[in-house]
Formats: structure tokens, sequence, C-alpha cells
């Protein structure tokens, strides 16, 4: 038996004063109210209703257990109710992971808006540039880069990158300007690799076509973040994504250089588990993010470049 239903319908014939007015009222069999209303009885071990042919009447006992039902019902309507405007309304924990260099160039300088906007809402933010396992991990949201067809995950792209080349100024003033790509070799590079893998090759456009070029790197780190901040020492050349950079180039912090054989990078998107499709706090942090991209394209001036080498 479905207590709960059986508790409505038995309200309804309280209420009418007949199984016929419940069933018109309830749009179902006048069949399957006196059924249900008799395996009430038979769960109770009393009866609830005086039936005759003319009348249907509470007994005592079953004018009792009418006003806890009133009770019952009106409070599961009104936990409904909270939870259906919960949703609604962006509030407690939000569990957040992004890449380390996004979270600290981008995301970072952004929180204070963000937490004046939803005060409800607390994140919990964990930096990892691997690709996080969100439902094993309990992660709610995520910003990746270069997010492919994942069968688990919902991916809403908010941002299309570029590969910049770049260095610090003093570095450049030491060590003269790279003209083209082939130029790199005589210089100190600083890449990334991620995990165990290789380090990763770096990408310039000639003529239309992407040609990945394998180069020595004078120093490797496995951290995204970490090249940006030794290239900020003078350390040497890196290639990274103008979403981490356009701040520091912007700052004249650091140079781009070949400018002329610049292509794509992969798109930044939020990526989040198909059952937080609808969760009021994925959504609005999925927006506060895609807002704060569309800010910084309207907010970065073209980064400077260094004059290229006769």
């Amino acid at each position: 038996m479905d207590q709960l239903r059986a508790m409505r319908v038995f309200l309804q014939v309280a209420e009418t004063h007949s199984f016929a007015r419940a069933a018109d009222a309830l749009q179902c069999s006048r069949t399957s109210v006196t059924t249900l209303v008799a395996q009430l009885e038979r769960h109770l071990g009393a009866r609830l209703l005086h039936r005759t042919t003319r009348h249907v009447a509470l007994t005592p006992d079953g004018a009792t257990y009418r006003e806890h039902c009133k009770r019952i019902i009106a409070d599961l309507e009104t936990a409904d109710d909270l939870i259906r405007k919960a949703g609604d309304r962006p509030q407690g924990r939000l569990r957040v992971d992004v890449p380390h260099s996004f979270g600290r160039y981008l995301l970072m300088p952004a929180l204070p808006a963000f937490n004046q906007r939803y005060p409800e809402l607390a994140l919990d933010i964990s930096f990892s540039d691997r690709f996080v396992d969100l439902e094993a991990e309990g992660i709610d949201v995520a910003l990746r880069g270069g997010v492919g067809k994942r069968a688990r995950l919902i991916a809403r792209e908010i941002a299309q990158s570029r590969r910049v080349t770049c260095a610090a100024p003093q570095y450049l003033a030491r060590a003269s300007t790279p003209s083209t790509p082939a130029d790199l070799r005589a210089h100190r590079l600083i890449g990334y690799q991620a995990g165990k893998a290789r380090s990763t090759d770096w990408q310039f456009c000639h003529d239309g076509q992407v040609e990945r070029v394998k180069l020595p790197f004078s120093l490797t780190f496995n951290s995204a973040e970490a090249p940006i901040v030794s290239a900020l020492e003078g350390a040497g050349i890196i290639q990274t994504v103008d979403l981490l950079v356009a701040q520091l180039l912007a700052e004249g912090r650091l140079v781009e250089i070949l400018h002329r054989f610049a292509c794509d990078g992969p798109p930044l998107s939020v990526v989040y588990p198909p059952a937080n499709k609808n969760n009021a706090k994925v959504r609005v942090f999925a927006e506060f993010a895609a807002e704060l991209m569309r800010d910084w394209k309207r907010r970065s001036s073209r980064p400077r470049q260094a004059k290229l080498s006769a």
C-alpha cells in the first residue's frame, strides 16, 4: 500500500463525505478510492469511516486520524516548497576545481565580487592541473581547458584562448628577440610537463597551418603557473594561453613575441556532472565564470609586442 496516497484519498473522502465525489476530485476511479481507504483501515486495524448508502461520516478514530493526516500532509508540502525554493536560490557550499594558473590570475581577483553577489554561497576551491573525476571526488563544478567529449560530464564553453609566446623585458634586453620560431633554439626556453607525460610541444601557425615544434627546454615544470612565474623573473621564454597572461602583457611585465605566428589555444569550459544540470549553485558559478571571461575580453588591451630584430 502507498500509505501517503491512501492518506490523501482518505482526507478527500472525509472532506467531501462521499467516495464518488472524492474520486471525481482526485480524477481516479471510485473503486481505487474504496480500495485505498480499505487498505488503510486494515493497516491501522481501525475503522475510519461509517458508510451508508447515502452518507459517509468519520468515526472517532477517523476524526483523530484526519487531524494527524492534515498536519503530515501540510508539513510535507511545506518541506517540498522549501526545497524547491532552495533549488532556485544559491546557498550552501559549492565545491569547485580550477587550474592553478586560472585560479591565481583570473578567479581569485574576482572572488570578492562573487561573494558580495551571493553571500549565502560558500566556495570550497581546489587548484589542480589534472582532470579530476568530479563525481568520485565530490566536486560540483570545474573549469577546464581543452575538455574533450566526456559522456558523464556536461561542458559549457565560456572562452576561446590564443597561444602566446612571451618573455620578460629584461630577458629580451639581455638575449635579443626571436624573429621566427626557428630562432627559439638559441634561447632559454621554459616548458610545461603535465604529470609523467613528456613536455608539451609548442604550436605556431604558418600559412594557415598549425605546426607543432619540439624544442629543447632549459627549465621544465609540472605546473602551468610555474613557467609564468619563472618568466617574470627573466629566466627565459614561455608559451602559454592569453587567458593567463593578458594582464601581465597589458602591464608590460611580459612582452609577446612571434605574434604573427600565434594560433588558437584550447577553449575554456565549465564542466559538471549531469546531476548538477539544474543546480542553482552550479548555474550561478557558471554564469559568473562566463561573465568574467566576457569582461576580460572587453578590458584586455592588445598585448604589447617586442620589436622584431632585423
